[in-house]
């Protein structure tokens, strides 16, 4: 089960998009700005990969100009807790390298 759900989850900068996402909607220029290194390129195909793999939904809104919103889905947002895990190890890792 472990190797399915990081299938999901592949792909360069995908945990970062879901992320980004957890706290609620985000527009394509939202999501660039919260992951700096990211190219627009690779932005998009991860928001088109998640999407086919039930992680996120796309919002086109009627506004003008015409925006899209990228949401997790409710699958998307049980990944969450995991990536928090990842992040409190990262920042405890972080800790231990600075002090060496």
């Amino acid at each position: 089960m472990l190797t399915e759900c990081m299938s999901v989850i592949t792909g360069a900068w995908a945990p970062n998009v879901i992320w980004s996402l957890r706290a609620g909607p985000r527009r394509f220029s939202e999501l660039r700005a919260d992951i700096p290194p990211i190219s627009a390129k690779v932005l998009s195909a991860r928001l088109s990969e998640l999407q086919k793999r039930g992680i996120l939904v796309r919002h086109v809104r009627r506004t003008s100009p015409p925006s899209t919103e990228y949401e997790l889905t409710p699958l998307g947002a049980e990944l969450i807790p995991a990536l928090d895990a990842i992040v409190a190890v990262g920042h405890r890792l972080k800790a231990i390298r600075a002090n060496i």
